[in-house]
């Protein structure tokens, strides 16, 4: 019990460092990207890691062919795999922080966070 005080004593003693660094996290993570794809690169659909869609690429081959059901697919495909890349990326950013405050299993719960299957 006292060793917890002791964690929330410390924590409390580096709260204007904390937030220094929660808002450089947050900057890190808004400038990243990451581009998901699919049906071979034919639909391109880029993300920054605060999980914004930047741009959406189609080739011309798949807007000639008609196929709206198919492009729909793609689309989707391409966004959630970048969605998914920013969701991983943001957790790395994060967990590089936790690692750096000493809360005992805060590291270890981000990358689980980064690591899930489910969407945010």
């Amino acid at each position: 019990m006292f060793k917890g005080l002791s964690n929330l004593a410390s924590l409390m003693a580096n709260a204007g460092e904390l937030k220094a660094k929660a808002a450089e996290v947050k900057d890190r993570i808004a400038a990243v990207r990451v581009e998901g794809s699919s049906g071979g690169g034919m639909v391109k659909v880029d993300a920054s890691g605060d999980h914004r869609i930047l741009s959406i690429t189609i080739e011309e081959t798949l807007l000639v062919s008609n196929d709206k059901e198919m492009l729909e697919d793609l689309i989707l495909a391409a966004t959630n795999q970048a969605l998914d890349l920013a969701k991983k990326a943001a957790a790395s950013e994060m967990t590089e922080l936790a690692g750096g405050l000493g809360i005992p299993g805060l590291e270890d719960a981000i990358s689980k966070f980064g690591a899930s299957d489910s969407p945010m």
